[in-house]
């Protein structure tokens, strides 16, 4: 594995034939979550069952927290106490607000794909772009908003933000392969919210494996089983 900068973010490269991303295989993009180091997914590289081929980017969040997660890092801040409490009422979470820092986060990633192109040779149409929480959120951001091709959208215990701008560009995404989960017992992001996702993606067209789990906020093993097939199956189909 090595670590290299691109659109001004510290990249995790692995897998490919050299094991440190080289080759010209399909790449795989995940971003972490909220408060995570910015490591926190690398070892997925690991577990997951696809070619060997395949390569795998983990890019570090550019905003470093100072609430008590030393390592943690964040794609836009959170007021995590008042999040806290709006849990602990019952009240939900207004998926129609677009959060601040949004804009910027996807400028980031969108600089980091245009870097990608120019110095490790993305193939457009055989790049998966997905995360876990915060990092698949913004991850459907980025991908509703790029003009760019994709080989899938990888959506790990996301949610839905920026509702009616959403709403408005999953139609320009009609067929694109989707693969998503969530548990059924996520205290931080409901699960009814991430069905209503799937649904809107269904009836826009978009070509979703959906992987239900007894679970919270997590990425157990029966996922990565799931997720490691749905990527070696579009990887087939290109």
């Amino acid at each position: 594995m090595r670590m290299q900068t691109y659109g001004g973010l510290d990249v995790h490269i692995a897998g490919g034939p050299d094991r440190e991303g080289g080759g010209n295989g399909p790449v795989v993009i995940l971003l972490h979550g909220f408060g995570a180091p910015g490591d926190d997914l690398v070892s997925l590289w690991r577990t997951l069952r696809v070619p060997d081929d395949v390569r795998f980017m983990f890019p570090v969040a550019p905003l470093k927290l100072d609430q008590g997660l030393p390592d943690g890092r964040a794609w836009w801040m959170l007021d995590t106490d008042l999040i806290a409490l709006h849990v602990a009422q019952g009240r939900e979470r207004d998926i129609d607000a677009v959060p601040d820092g949004l804009a910027a986060a996807h400028e980031r990633v969108f600089a980091m794909l245009d870097d990608l192109d120019r110095y490790e040779g993305l193939s457009r149409n055989r790049v998966f772009l997905g995360g876990f929480s915060q990092g698949a959120m913004l991850a459907c951001d980025t991908v509703l908003r790029s003009p760019r091709a994709f080989a899938g959208l990888i959506i790990l215990s996301g949610s839905i933000i920026a509702r009616p701008e959403w709403e408005a560009r999953w139609p320009t995404r009609k067929g694109l392969p989707v693969f998503q989960s969530h548990g059924t017992d996520d205290p931080l992001l409901p699960h009814d919210t991430a069905m209503q996702l799937k649904d809107t993606l269904i009836r826009h067209g978009l070509a979703v494996t959906w992987s239900e789990f007894r679970g919270g906020h997590e990425l157990p093993l029966s996922v990565m089983e799931q997720l490691g097939l749905f990527v070696t199956s579009a990887c087939g189909a290109r």
